[in-house]
Order: structure tokens, then sequence, then C-alpha cells
């Protein structure tokens, strides 16, 4: 009778044990289930966006020195060795590093400082993603801002027109780059790094 209490004891034991252990795989496999597909997908970006210009067939090769861009600012072309890093500068940038930045898939906001600040310069800084994008001023721009990627570049004159936002979205990382993806750090701080 010892025995068999004995056993009935070990029995129960060994089921809330296994029990306890198969809760626990179920509860993992819905965890990961629920984090792995309830992620956020990221919105296909536009179709198109109005008023891109489109400059096709850009070079890319390494040069020393500097290089006379068309258009100003530069979508690409030839470039220095080492890139800008990307980020937001407060003085002009120079070309060939930001060139380099853009054929590692960034874009790049410049401005004319004359008719962008305060408030405006505030949005126009919100409006730039954290990571594969350059803002800095230029002078001699022909509007107050002009979004160029690689190839491609877009003018407004308002940083709330929400065709920059679409045109973030489409041209940024993308595969229209000679090198998407690259890294667009570990290069050059320009003058006036702000972050």
């Amino acid at each position: 009778m010892k025995r068999q209490q004995a056993r009935t004891t070990r029995n129960r034991r060994i089921g809330i044990a296994a029990g306890g252990s198969l809760i626990a795989v179920i509860l993992l496999v819905v965890i990961l289930f629920v984090t792995t597909t309830g992620t956020t997908k990221k919105a296909a970006p536009p179709a198109a966006v109005d008023g891109v210009t489109t400059f096709p067939d850009q070079t890319s090769e390494h040069v020393t020195g500097t290089v006379d861009y068309t258009p100003q600012p530069p979508v690409g072309g030839d470039h220095a060795e080492a890139l800008l890093n990307c980020g937001v500068y407060s003085e002009d940038v120079p070309n060939e590093n930001a060139v380099h930045s853009l054929e590692h898939g960034a874009v790049w906001i410049t401005y004319d400082a004359a008719a962008i600040a305060g408030d405006e310069l505030a949005t126009l800084r919100t409006a730039v993603p954290d990571t594969y994008a350059i803002l800095s001023p230029l002078p001699g721009l022909t509007t107050s801002i002009v979004a160029s990627a690689w190839g491609v570049q877009l003018k407004i004159s308002n940083p709330a027109d929400p065709r920059l936002a679409a045109f973030i979205s489409k041209y940024r990382g993308a595969a229209s780059a000679p090198e998407p993806g690259s890294p667009c750090t570990g290069g050059i701080d320009g003058p006036g790094k702000v972050s």
C-alpha cells in the first residue's frame, strides 16, 4: 500500500511537471508568434512623386580634388573616397563627400539659409530621418529647399510640403543608388555637424 501511495505521488509530480512544461512551451510559442507577426510593415513608397527631375547615367568613380557638378546640388557623379557621415549640419558640406553618401542610398536635403530659418528650419529638421539622410544649407539654390538622391531631385519652397516626405520614402535606401545599404557612417564629418 505504501508503494502504491509512493507511485501515485510520483506519477502526480511527473504529471504536474510535464503539464507545467507544456504550458510554458505553449506560452513561448504564442509570444514568439505575436512578436514576429504582429510587427507593423513599412508602408510601400509612393509610385511617383510630383515634381521630381531625373538625371540618368551618373558616373560613380572615386576621385581626388573637387568635381564640377551639374545639377547643383549634385545628384550623383564621381566623388571623394570618404563619404560624408549622414546627419544634420549647420554649414555647407563638401559636395564630393555628400555624393558618396548618395551612392550608398542616402537622401540629401539642402536649403537656402536666408529663406529657411527658425520654425521652418525646425520643421525641416524633424522631417529628416535619423539614418541615411543629410541636411545642410547650400548657398546659391534656386529654390528654398532641394531634396536629392542618386539621379533624382525635387525642388520645393515649404518644409511642410508632403512631397518631401514622399521623396524621402521613395528614394532613401532605394535600389536606384549604386550601393544601397552600404554604411552612411564611418566617413568624415563636415563643418557644423549638429547631430
